[in-house]
């Protein structure tokens, strides 16, 4: 995709992160799974409940601004963030150690999503998309929210 303007750079980042969530809806499962601490499995499916609702909400906001489509992409950069959560399913046995590397991997995903959300935010209100600012408003505090939930159950853990 060229980019040549602002609306240019929002439709790609926005389909980005569209890219990102999907993959992140089909990386939680197996992270879940491969917890051995009941918090963070938990944590993990209630940030996939979250995700799917973010989807939801960036169709929602192509469908309130006329000038924005999604376009098929795939974001490179969760494709290896989630290829490093596999490893440590892989190659760490269960247990703390792993639920560690999992925590670590899982707050690289939302640090990802908190620079991406906080970036399409600015535009959309640079670009006159009030509507679709505060539906990214809304998903930014939520990925904020995930990040916080992640660090205290870091710091629970023995």
């Amino acid at each position: 995709m060229t980019i040549k303007t602002l609306s240019d750079l929002f439709i790609h980042d926005l389909s980005d992160i569209y890219s990102a969530e999907k993959q992140i809806s089909r990386a939680l499962p197996k992270m879940a799974r491969a917890s051995t601490d009941k918090k963070l499995a938990k944590a993990f499916e209630q940030h996939l409940e979250e995700t799917r609702g973010q989807i939801d909400r960036i169709d929602q906001l192509v469908e309130v601004t006329d000038s924005v489509h999604i376009k098929r992409m795939k974001c490179h950069a969760l494709e290896g963030l989630v290829e490093e959560a596999q490893e440590i399913i892989d190659s760490v046995e269960a247990g703390p150690i792993r639920d560690a590397g999992l925590i670590g991997a899982a707050q690289k995903v939302e640090h990802y999503e908190i620079a991406a959300y906080g970036t399409l935010r600015a535009l959309a209100f640079k670009l006159g998309y009030d509507d679709a600012a505060k539906l990214l408003s809304e998903t930014l505090e939520e990925e904020k929210a995930t990040n916080d939930k992640l660090n205290s159950i870091a710091e629970q853990q023995s």
